[in-house]
Order: structure tokens, then C-alpha cells, then sequence
């Protein structure tokens, strides 16, 4: 274990790329709403999707492969299950929760089925099903998808995880193996009243254990310096270009009738369909060239420790607690703006408002978690949000990364 003794930096801009993905997919699942525009999946073949499942696996390996390295693999192992639980206990709760927000709106909204589009029709048909099927995690309404993703994304971690921290590739080509076997055979979990998982563990585990390897405690590739520098100048236009070429496909599904007039049949047939279920191979290559793009361009600096990023970085430092509220707050706002005619200036408000929720309860359980580390004398005061709060006593940055949940499919 020659690198046991590395510190586990904590890197700002995994909590801050979080905190945008947040943002991202509670305007996505905001029907109709004018900020919907402003999301990634607007701008690429990659989405908030992506960038969550890849931090939670970069996130994992920050947290649980340095632990595994101090206190051995029981230890490692015991955490990673203890979180995996974790999160499986948050989707039975929130399933719950979502119910009855679904079902209050359904009942005082008359222009719209609520109880429809959220996908909770079985529940009323068959309850005793809909239940068991929901402790199964087959049964997933609408937004409570990445939750059971990550049960197993988890579950399995902890089987592999001296394999990711000492023999990455042992981990990494087999992990590449079931990505593509998948999309051969059409392998998938069955979900319930029918059909299949939104979010293919079997597909995506592979975006997973990237983020996994790309944060472990010793650095995949050594390079100096300079090298590095070399690299990334010969790279950039090779990667900009590609990310150019997906935005204007992007654009181009806007005008159906331009799309099929300059998109050739032969690659219409190439890339077709880009599958999200599946995480079809341009949405992979498209997110790791954005992802590194976004490192080379954005290095740490003051600007982590301004207003609107320290608000965002302290979101993602509270993933899951947002994330669950998120989820609540997405149909809330949506019977909120039916009932107000849904015009565009309600809509806007509502999606800023539910923001400005989620960023004041992260700030509450910072504030909840800096009271806890003081001890019980400490007093509480209102949650701040400058970046002289959100940033470490002494300007330390060895808090370990856990585990995240992942943005989720949309209502039609």
C-alpha cells in the first residue's frame, strides 16, 4: 500500500458539479417550464444523468477506498453496504412521500391526472402488488428511479472495491464487457406492472466504475506537468470539435424537418437510436469529453468560494437530502403553476423558488453538521450562505466525498 498516506482531498468542484446537476434535473422535471431550456441536456447527447452517476462513482472511491486502505477491506466493505441500506431505506420513505404529494395535487388540481403522469395508476389498481413491488424496487413511479441504481451500484462496489483500489482494470474491462454484451443480448431488470428498469444497472454500472477509477488513490497515469500541459493543447480540438458537432445535432431535433433534410440516412442508421436506458456509447463519449473540458478549463481557485458557487457546492455536499426534496418539490410546483394558469412568469418563479428551497435546507444541514462537529453547547444560528461559511475552518480540504443519487427521467 505505497500510497496509503496520500490525503483525501476534497476537490470543490466535485460538490459544485453536483449542485449543478441538481439544479438541472429539478428543471427538467418541471413540465413546460422555460428553464427547462437552460439544463444540460439542452446542449449535448449527455445529460445530469451522466455527471451523477460518474460522481457517485468518483465520490464512492474518494470516501470508501481510503477508508479501505486505512482500516482494511471489512471496514471499507461495511460502509459501503451501511450506505447502500442507506439509500434503500431513503427510497421506500420517499416513495411513500411522493404518493401523498401525488395524490393531495391529483385531488385539488382538475385540470390535470397527476395520478397518470407520475406512473401511480398500479398502485391503485392492485395496492398489494404495487407494495411488494415497490420493496422490490420494480415498482418505480415516475422520479424515483436513481435511488435503486444506486443500491446496487453500491452493493456492488463493495464486492470489487480492492480489485478498483490495486487492479483497476481488472474491475474496468470486465465492467466495459457487460456494458456491450447488454446492448448485444438486450439484458435488463424487470420492472413492475411491466416493462424494464428507466435506468439499466447493467449499462450504466460502466459510467459507475469510470468515476471510481478516475478517483483513486493513486493517479491512473503519472504525468508531469508539462506533459500534462502537451496533452491538453494536442487534445482540446479534437474534443471541442466533437462537442460542437453534438450540440448542433442537438439543436437540430428542434426543426424535425431541417434534421431530416441535411442528416444523411447512412449515419441517421449509424447513431440511432441514443439510447439513455441503455447509455448508448455517444452519450458516454460525449460526458467524458465535457467532463474533461470542464476540469482543463475550471481549476480551483477563489471563484469556488464565491456566492452562487458555494451555495452550489453546498448542495452537493448534501446530495441526497436535496435530491429527496427536489423530488417532492418537482410535482408541488408543477400543480402549483396548473392551478396559476401555468403562464410562463408562474413557472419561472416556481422553478427559482423551488432553488432557493433546496439551497436554504443544505445550508440547514451544513449548519446542523458544523453544531454536531463543535459538540452540543454550540448555538444555532440562521443558515449563511457566503462562501466564508461554505468554506472549511483553516482551509482544509480532506473532507472524504460520499455517494450521491442520480437525476431521472422525465414526465411526457
Amino acid at each position: 500500500m505505497a500510497y496509503a498516506s496520500r490525503p483525501a482531498a476534497r476537490d470543490l468542484r466535485v460538490d459544485f458539479f453536483r449542485g449543478i446537476a441538481l439544479v438541472c434535473m429539478f428543471w427538467d422535471h418541471l413540465p413546460g417550464n422555460p428553464l427547462g431550456l437552460l439544463t444540460l441536456r439542452n446542449f449535448g447527447l449527455s445529460d445530469a444523468a451522466e455527471l451523477f452517476v460518474f460522481l457517485a462513482g468518483y465520490g464512492a472511491m474518494l470516501a470508501y477506498g481510503r477508508l479501505y486502505l486505512r482500516d482494511g477491506y471489512f471496514a471499507g466493505a461495511t460502509r459501503l453496504l451501511r450506505r447502500a441500506w442507506i439509500l434503500y431505506v431513503a427510497h421506500i420513505f420517499l416513495l411513500a412521500q411522493l404518493m401523498a404529494v401525488v395524490f393531495f395535487a391529483n385531488e385539488h388540481v382538475h385540470t390535470r391526472d397527476f395520478i397518470g403522469e407520475m406512473g401511480l395508476g398500479y398502485f391503485l389498481e392492485s395496492p398489494q402488488h404495487a407494495l411488494l413491488a415497490g420493496v422490490l424496487m420494480q415498482f418505480k413511479p415516475v422520479l424515483m428511479d436513481p435511488l435503486p441504481l444506486y443500491v446496487l451500484l453500491m452493493t456492488a462496489m463493495a464486492g470489487v472495491l480492492p480489485l478498483l483500489v490495486h487492479r483497476p482494470m481488472w474491475v474496468l474491462l470486465p465492467s466495459c464487457l457487460l456494458w456491450l454484451f447488454e446492448k448485444q443480448l438486450g439484458l435488463n431488470l424487470p420492472a413492475a406492472p411491466e416493462g424494464v428498469w428507466f435506468f439499466n444497472p447493467l449499462a450504466w454500472q460502466f459510467l459507475f466504475f469510470i468515476g471510481a477509477v478516475c478517483a483513486r488513490p493513486a493517479p491512473f497515469f503519472r504525468w508531469r506537468p508539462v506533459e500534462r500541459r502537451i496533452a491538453g493543447w494536442f487534445a482540446l480540438p479534437f474534443v471541442a470539435a466533437f462537442l460542437l458537432a453534438s450540440l448542433a445535432l442537438v439543436l437540430s431535433w428542434r426543426y424535425p424537418a431541417l434534421h431530416e433534410l441535411y442528416m444523411p440516412p447512412q449515419v441517421a442508421s449509424l447513431i440511432y437510436p441514443i439510447s439513455k436506458t441503455d447509455l448508448d456509447l455517444l452519450r458516454v463519449v460525449h460526458f467524458l469529453a465535457l467532463a474533461w473540458l470542464a476540469t482543463w478549463l475550471l481549476r480551483p481557485g477563489r471563484w469556488l468560494h464565491s456566492a452562487p458557487a458555494a451555495a452550489l457546492h453546498c448542495m452537493g455536499r448534501h446530495s441526497l437530502e436535496v435530491f429527496c426534496l427536489s423530488v417532492l418539490l418537482a410535482p408541488m410546483a408543477d400543480a402549483a403553476g396548473a392551478l396559476a394558469g401555468d403562464t410562463w412568469p408562474v413557472q419561472v418563479a416556481s422553478g427559482l423558488l423551488g432553488v432557493l428551497l433546496m439551497t436554504l435546507f443544505a445550508a440547514w444541514l451544513d449548519r446542523l453538521a458544523a453544531v454536531r462537529r463543535r459538540g452540543p453547547q454550540a448555538s444555532m444560528s440562521p443558515p449563511v450562505l457566503s462562501s466564508a461559511a461554505m468554506r472549511p475552518r483553516g482551509g482544509a480540504t480532506n473532507i472524504p466525498v460520499g455517494a450521491v443519487a442520480s437525476p431521472i427521467r422525465t414526465r411526457s
